[in-house]
């Protein structure tokens, strides 16, 4: 039997970086659209500073977009399949230099996990020139045993693979040429985990190669710190932050107390482009999850404390009323605006449009006005808007139109109807200090699309359910319109009630189509899995795909109420559960949903819990008790005096 052998090497010596020092940059891109998101030619452009040969690998698809943002910032563009992750993008962009690696002094192998820099690149590079090493990165990990991917051994110590700066000393080796001439297949995230990013740092300090790291783990506790601590570590000076932050699992991140508003706000203080950020992750994270992670919701003052009058929105307001005796109440709401704005009032019929009239006759105008009678009040508020104002949405002539309608809720009891109308306006329009506010979000950001109140929760089983049986038709409807933002998995971020304040811009993709009253149908339609209901989730996606972030805004008095009965309703649910809630919520997915409360699926959710290989048995048995009740009931109901017990 052959006994495993333990080889030690010497240690290797090691120098500075010459003064004069030449760095190749490796710098791999993904993008599933192929365009190139902008803090990438932002990173490279502050990059090439410190380097003297860029080369960027593209793993997947290039767009001519893409192209001419590569193109000013970089000496090489090199496209390939996207396979193995980026750590085969390092090894094919290697192989592509070949000999001339050895005009260089250090190789940079980077990806594109990261903004920045958001401290300055000079610094950093500056100390760890000076530092008298073979390979260097940005931040570390600490062991972690058992190992997290494969429940065996050990995760090793290891430097972070986003970013690896290697001295020539060892990119000149035969173990730098033995290590990627053998670099296994990598077919999933564990696998570049599993095979190289945590084995390189130990693989080559086994063989006498000296790493550091720039900006070392901050705490003892094995926790991924890049993530985790990103706020502490850029005040430390570290100049990259990574992505995975804004599109980590919350519940995670809320079991860990990471704020990740904190994090951003910090990163506004150093100057960087914050719409650079918010614009990457708008296209490429679900907006729900985006909302949450970076705390995306707005708690608006009374009192105006950022409007700028000297910067005015050219602003419209498309108001759809059915009910005209709700006019004056609708145009208190929106006369809070700040400064001038257009009115366009859409009605189904010339009825209402005359008795609108005669209220706006009443009334001094804020600019100009126009009652418009639509063609069909097939798809409501939605398709007045939609094909009814699409000439005023596409004409370049406003910078912020509010979209407001009059809302009775009929279906609903009467306390329901009435929270749901007064959520939806007092969130947007609350007091002429309150809209100031909200218009000033658009002033100070260029790139928020869309603003509206928080999902409606008072009165209605929305947590959970936001999809209700609208998913299906959405992935259809936005696949047809080219949106790629992904999907929230639970609920979606979406303008409930169909009120909102947004960039016109921002709804292009949506304005730009020529629906039509059929493609709504009746009142037979209005119903989830109709059109009109679909396109209500969809503002937030359309408008992410362009570029433009959306934020959810509320008042004070409102939050007070939504607040206290999220909090006692999570208090209450949650007692029915151990630890916490993010454990709490894997516990029960673990499960499987519970569809209608019924023994059968008890019998499924513990099974699966606890017996996995008995759940086809005990569902058996729940449904053989289920029968037998029915059986019973059925026969005291042909008893004498059945009700006797």
């Amino acid at each position: 039997m052959k006994t495993a052998e333990l080889v030690t090497f010497p240690a290797k010596s090691a120098s500075p970086l010459p003064t004069a020092g030449r760095r190749l940059l490796i710098y791999v891109v993904y993008d599933v659209r192929g365009d190139v998101e902008e803090y990438i030619p932002y990173a490279l452009e502050r990059l090439r500073l410190h380097c003297s040969h860029v080369l960027v690998v593209v793993n997947g698809v290039l767009t001519e977009t893409g192209r001419a943002r590569l193109e000013p910032v970089s000496d090489e563009i090199l496209v390939r399949e996207n396979r193995g992750f980026d750590i085969w993008g390092y090894k094919e962009g290697l192989d592509a230099v070949g000999e001339r690696i050895a005009d260089y002094d250090e190789v940079l192998l980077a990806n594109d996990t990261w903004f920045g820099p958001i401290r300055p690149f000079a610094p950093v590079f500056e100390r760890m020139d000076r530092r008298a090493l073979h390979f260097w990165g940005m931040t570390d990990h600490l062991r972690v045993e058992p190992h997290p991917f494969t429940n065996t051994g050990y995760l090793p110590y290891h430097l972070q693979s986003y970013w690896l700066g290697v001295r020539r000393d060892m990119f000149l080796s035969d173990e730098w040429r033995d290590y990627w001439r053998d670099l296994p297949a990598m077919s999933s995230y564990s696998d570049a985990v599993v095979k190289h990013e945590g084995i390189f740092t130990e693989h080559f300090t086994d063989r006498g190669f000296i790493g550091e790291v720039a900006f070392p783990t901050l705490t003892d506790k094995v926790e991924n710190h890049a993530v985790l601590y990103a706020e502490q570590l850029i005040q430390a000076g570290c100049p990259t932050l990574k992505r995975r932050p804004f599109f980590q699992w919350p519940p995670y991140l809320d079991h860990l107390a990471v704020v990740g508003r904190w994090t951003l706000d910090t990163v506004e203080r150093s100057g960087y482009p914050m719409e650079l950020i918010y614009a990457d992750l708008a296209r490429n994270v679900e907006p729900r999850t985006l909302n949450a992670d970076a705390a995306m919701l707005e708690v608006l003052p009374e009192a105006d404390v950022s409007y700028d009058p000297e910067a005015p929105l050219r602003t419209l307001v498309v108001a759809h009323v059915f009910y005209p005796e709700m006019t004056d109440e609708i145009l208190d709401r929106v006369d809070v605006l700040p400064g001038e704005f257009d009115l366009v009032i859409t009605t189904p019929d010339d009825d209402r449009a005359q008795a609108i009239e005669q209220v706006l006759l009443a009334r001094p105008a804020r600019g100009a006005t126009e009652v418009r009678v639509v063609a069909s009040n097939n798809g409501r508020d939605q398709s007045a808007f939609l094909i009814g104002c699409r000439d005023l949405l596409l004409s370049d002539q406003y910078d912020l139109v509010v979209k407001v309608h009059s809302k009775k809720t009929p279906q609903d009891s009467p306390n329901v109807g009435r929270h749901f109308k007064r959520q939806q306006f007092t969130n947007l329009l609350n007091s002429p200090g309150y809209a100031a506010n909200l218009v000033a979000l658009f002033q100070r950001e260029p790139g928020l699309g869309l603003v509206f109140p928080p999902t409606i929760h008072l009165g209605y089983p929305s947590m959970g359910h936001g999809w209700w049986a609208n998913k299906p038709a959405f992935v259809e409807l936005a696949d047809a319109l080219g949106i790629r933002v992904p999907a929230d998995e639970i609920s979606p971020l979406a303008p409930f009630g169909s009120m909102f304040a947004a960039r016109p811009a921002a709804l292009r993709i949506l304005v730009e189509r020529e629906w039509t009253y059929d493609d709504f149908g009746g009142v037979e339609a209005y119903q989830d899995g109709g059109l009109a209901h679909v396109l209500e989730r969809l503002p937030v996606y359309a408008a992410g795909e362009l570029g433009f972030h959306t934020r959810t805004v509320a008042n004070a008095e409102y939050l007070a109420s939504s607040y206290a009965a999220l909090d006692y309703n999570l208090d209450q649910l949650s007692s029915t559960l151990p630890d916490s809630t993010m454990q709490q919520i894997q516990l029960l997915r673990q499960a499987g949903p519970i569809e209608y409360g019924t023994l059968r699926d008890f019998a499924r959710m513990y099974a699966r819990l606890h017996r996995p290989h008995d759940e086809a048995r005990l569902v058996a048995v729940a449904d053989k008790l289920l029968a037998a009740r029915a059986r019973l009931r059925r026969v005291r109901r042909l008893l004498p005096g059945r009700h006797a017990r």
